[in-house]
């Protein structure tokens, strides 16, 4: 049986979101220092997996949004559980009125924090003008792509989420192929030519992220929505009982849908290519595979057998991952403080291993808050 934490959450949906963004926090810093210190061919690949592509491609780095966006969608059907419970029903459909009303205000309060906190992020305290202040956020898609996606559990069967998540993926294909752009015409699948970023431009208010286009912008959203549903669906299909499917059904069958999702995106790849910047549908259907196979590792280990202790600091980091996120963007200086406490001793270590130990000085700044917090059952909950 699945070992689950006080808040009904798996353990390993926490610590694969703690997982993911340990890379965000500090993990990225460490391992580019490393490829610097000791250039072995491990430590070089694995640093350039850790930057962005320019266009079109994949790295690891691009994996991590939308990876922790599945792992909202995940969560999705757990915490609607104890609603359905409560409301003795069992599926979201059969809610009352009244209570599904409450559940969408409650969709509606989340979402408008996580965009809020997105603004907070992208540096809106700085007061730099309206031209000058970036509204598209990490945060913000988060919580736009989830709300959407539980507006979609919360009123349609298995079946038509299933097809509601095909539409997109084929709507927004066909979308950003036909339909035109001034001055470019239609399938351009540039930044400047994509009708993503002609959206952008024409209706995002403030600054892009990259001027003529924003990575996280109005129109890109859509399939954003789909990433989550996938999520959701891992999690309905986590959440069917045991004498329907074994444990080891289970993983077999996420393996495989992992496999063929994998599959579908490398055959669209060569129509509409992978692209974390569009968030094109091979790019979902790619990176949704990926977080399918990331997270039956995590399960199988830390779930089905058992071994969790090893996992503690990535739950740290997993059960306040939004606090963890917006202290890292910028909003706590931790090399101060971590300078502050190990900097003498760093300083008597060899001079190429000094950027090294200063990362991972950092890293145990930040893990000493997270433990902190987790010991005083302090969360930033949304």
């Amino acid at each position: 049986m699945s070992k689950t934490i006080t808040n009904g959450r798996l353990v390993s949906l926490d610590a694969l979101r703690g997982f993911v963004m340990f890379w965000i926090m500090s993990g990225e810093h460490i391992i580019h220092a490393l490829a610097k210190a000791a250039p072995i061919p491990v430590f070089v690949w694995m640093s350039s997996q850790l930057h962005h592509t320019e266009w079109e491609g994949i790295t690891f780095y691009d994996m991590i949004f939308p990876i922790f966006l599945f792992v909202a969608g995940v969560s999705m059907p757990y915490s609607f559980e104890k609603k359905m419970s409560i409301a003795g029903v069992n599926t979201p459909m059969e809610l009352p009125a009244k209570e599904k009303k409450k559940i969408y205000l409650s969709m509606l309060k989340r979402t408008c924090i996580l965009i809020f906190l997105g603004f907070i992020v992208n540096g809106l305290l700085r007061f730099d003008g309206y031209d000058q202040t970036r509204f598209a956020s990490v945060l913000g898609r988060i919580g736009l792509a989830w709300f959407f996606a539980g507006i979609i559990y919360l009123n349609f069967n298995l079946k038509k989420q299933i097809i509601w998540f095909i539409g997109i993926l084929v709507g927004y294909y066909l979308a950003m192929k036909l339909i035109p752009v001034p001055d470019f015409g239609a399938g351009v699948l540039t930044k400047e030519g994509s009708l993503e970023g002609y959206i952008d431009r024409m209706f995002l208010p403030g600054r892009l992220h990259s001027k003529v286009y924003d990575p996280e912008g109005l129109f890109s959203t859509i399939p954003a929505v789909a990433t989550a549903l996938l999520g959701m669906f891992l999690g309905t299909f986590l959440k069917i009982k045991a004498n329907h499917f074994s444990t080891n059904k289970k993983i077999l069958i996420m393996v495989a849908s992992a496999i063929v999702l994998i599959g579908i995106g490398l055959i669209w790849n060569y129509d509409f290519p992978i692209n974390k910047h569009l968030w094109s549908s091979s790019f979902v259907c790619f990176v949704g595979g990926c977080s399918i196979l990331f997270f039956t590792f995590f399960y199988l280990i830390i779930d089905v057998l058992g071994f969790h202790k090893w996992a503690f600091p990535l739950i740290l980091i997993g059960s306040n991952s939004i606090l963890i996120y917006m202290a890292s963007e910028g909003l706590v200086n931790f090399g101060h403080t971590a300078d502050f406490v190990f900097g003498g001793l760093i300083k008597f270590s060899p001079l190429v291993w000094q950027p090294v130990f200063i990362t991972l000085s950092v890293t145990l700044i930040q893990l000493v808050l997270l433990y902190f917090l987790y010991k005083k059952k302090w969360f930033l909950k949304v």
